[in-house]
């Protein structure tokens, strides 16, 4: 049971926690200041420390290097203690248990770092077999350089040995580079070691500096974290060395271990600045679920367009000009890169309007082909009467074309130079000519049942919103029944549906797939903390709207932390809940 260890924010596997001493402490953080060691039993037998709130205590423990034989693990394992104070258990990635503890020691830590897969590999076992709400402390290996990725990856504590030692051996850490003292004419820093000039900047000042770099770039980490854009910060900052770069694209491929930990929306946008953002969860899970949850229901011809600056792009001076040809006699799905494709009823839906990227007017071939993948995707799921492929040259038809081939489709390319020269437009005109409109009531009905599929599973949207009234404004759409009592509002700046605890019922009765939260015996306001949790789904992810049930109370709400994390943690905010009703 943790008591000294919450989680406040989450950014995928990275958090924002704190440390409950008598003097609480933000994670992710240095902690060799509080952490108290009871010794290893190895060496001789270990008393059980008395410890205390105001520290951090390491209990008594044998620590296995990486490559121990796990029938020797098994022999020489240590149970650890029930204490009440603040108490860290040591574990080997290679022999994992749950004790109990506040905190876990990664024992043969120094034979995973520099070594992407070995890292990544030792990260998850570790965090998968712990509580979700532990704290996972990483000693004698972290540095300016190495530590946002680690963070990332889900390691919460730190100490500064590593950097402190290399300072005494005369290397000065930056979050990009470890000069050799002798090897800087001036100090490229202005923490209080190094307000001095460099001939008198000593080797014992290098180790202050490096202490001082280390806790600078942890306070960047949580500002990140906190602001859910710690990814695009790591994928600049990995660059400054290989095996970092190695060990972020190790874990875009723990696809399980990132996607239960990222929300399904956020505030933050995402920038697309190098073509690690195309393996980044929030875009494989758009296109993932664009290409198996989606599905077109409108009988008229697919228009298939660039992207624009502007989000969503509807409001887009380029889009304006598509609409008034189209005049919504075709269905426009924008291409774009990193996202993919995005359907017109999708516009608003997280991170479709929350991502910026670089211009520059050239594809690079990954994000050719990326997207082509992901067209070629969503046309073998969705049917049309016919094409039309309103996009420049500039990689836009390349795509276009690799997909046609490969599907031996015929499709009607309508660009002259530029999409919005007058005699491209002409050409849409004219290729939708004879073409009826759609209505606003099947445009806005669409909509809400394409936004329930993308949310809740495949066919979710007509399994709840099959008979349904519209009201309200585009993006404020208010669902309603047959009755006028309302289901849900469309929530514009994530492109969410928002239940109402009439909606939360039809919801539970609907063969849509639900999201549960099994409580306890109380009635929730506000929100619903983990202690109060009995059970909830594992398909819960942070932002989902969620059923809450318990035998005194009904609910609907929106998730604070994934369904496992729910179920096993014993402090923070497991979901906020919007409607209850006393059962």
């Amino acid at each position: 049971m943790t008591d000294y260890f919450e989680v406040h924010e989450r950014d995928g596997a990275a958090r924002v926690g704190e440390l409950r001493l008598s003097s609480p402490r933000s994670t992710p953080a240095l902690v060799d200041d509080v952490l108290e060691d009871a010794g290893s039993l190895w060496s001789q037998s270990r008393e059980v420390p008395d410890g205390d709130e105001s520290t951090l205590t390491v209990l008594p423990h044998r620590a296995f290097p990486g490559g121990t034989a796990t029938e020797v693990q098994e022999s020489f394992a240590v149970d650890s203690p029930d204490v009440d104070y603040p108490s860290v258990a040591v574990v080997s990635s290679e022999h994992v248990d749950d004790h109990g503890t506040d905190a876990y020691a990664l024992s043969n830590v120094q034979s995973v770092m520099g070594h992407g897969a070995a890292l990544v590999e030792a990260v998850v076992d570790v965090r998968e077999a712990i509580p979700a709400d532990t704290a996972l402390l990483f000693s004698g290996v972290a540095t300016p350089r190495n530590v946002a990725l680690l963070a990332y990856a889900g390691v919460d504590l730190f100490d500064a040995t590593a950097a402190v030692v290399k300072g005494t051996e005369g290397r000065y850490l930056t979050t990009d580079e470890a000069y050799f003292l002798e090897d800087l004419d001036e100090l490229p820093c202005s923490c209080p070691a190094c307000q001095q000039p460099r001939e008198e900047f000593t080797r014992e000042d290098c180790a202050e500096h490096n202490r001082h770099a280390l806790a600078s770039e942890l306070a960047i980490v949580r500002r990140r974290i906190r602001d859910g854009r710690l990814r695009d910060y790591l994928e600049g900052q990995a660059r400054h060395d290989q095996w970092l770069t190695a060990a972020m694209r190790e874990l875009d491929s723990q696809w399980g271990y990132l996607e239960e930990r990222t929300p399904i929306l956020r505030d933050a946008q995402i920038n697309a600045a190098t073509e690690d953002t195309l393996r980044r969860v929030e875009i494989q899970r758009f296109a993932d679920r664009v290409t198996t949850r989606y599905r077109n229901r409108f009988d008229n011809p697919l228009v298939l367009v660039p992207c624009s600056a502007t989000k969503p792009y509807s409001e887009s001076q380029s889009h304006r000009q598509f609409h008034d040809v189209i005049q919504w006699r075709g269905h426009l799905v924008s291409m774009t890169s990193p996202i993919g494709v995005v359907p017109q009823e999708l516009e608003t839906t997280y991170p479709a309007q929350h991502y910026d990227t670089v211009v520059t007017g050239r594809w690079s071939e990954d994000e050719k082909e990326f997207v082509a993948e992901v067209l070629q995707r969503y046309l073998e799921r969705n049917d049309y009467p016919k094409i039309v492929a309103h996009v420049p040259d500039e990689g836009y038809r390349d795509i276009v074309e690799r997909v046609e081939k490969r599907l031996d489709l015929g499709i009607t390319y309508t660009v002259a130079e530029h999409p919005t020269d007058e005699q491209s437009l002409a050409n849409l005109a004219e290729a939708l000519s004879g073409e009826l409109k759609y209505s606003k009531r099947e445009r806005e009905h669409n909509t809400v049942r394409a936004i329930a599929d993308y949310l809740l599973g495949d066919g979710a949207g007509d399994d709840l919103f099959a008979d349904i009234q519209t009201t309200g404004r585009y993006p404020k759409i208010q669902v309603r029944d047959s009755e006028d009592t309302q289901l849900a509002t469309m929530v514009p700046q994530y492109g969410t549906l928002s239940f109402t605890l009439a909606g939360a019922k039809r919801w539970v009765d609907s063969n849509a797939p639900t999201k549960r939260v099994e409580i306890d015996g109380f009635v929730p306001h506000g929100s619903v903390l983990a202690p109060g949790v009995v059970d909830a789904d594992e398909d819960i992810r942070v932002g989902d709207e969620v059923i809450v049930e318990g035998p005194k109370a009904f609910a609907i709400g929106r998730a604070e932390m994934f369904g496992r994390e729910m179920a096993e943690s014993t402090r923070g905010i497991a979901c906020e809940i919007r409607h209850v009703e006393e059962t």
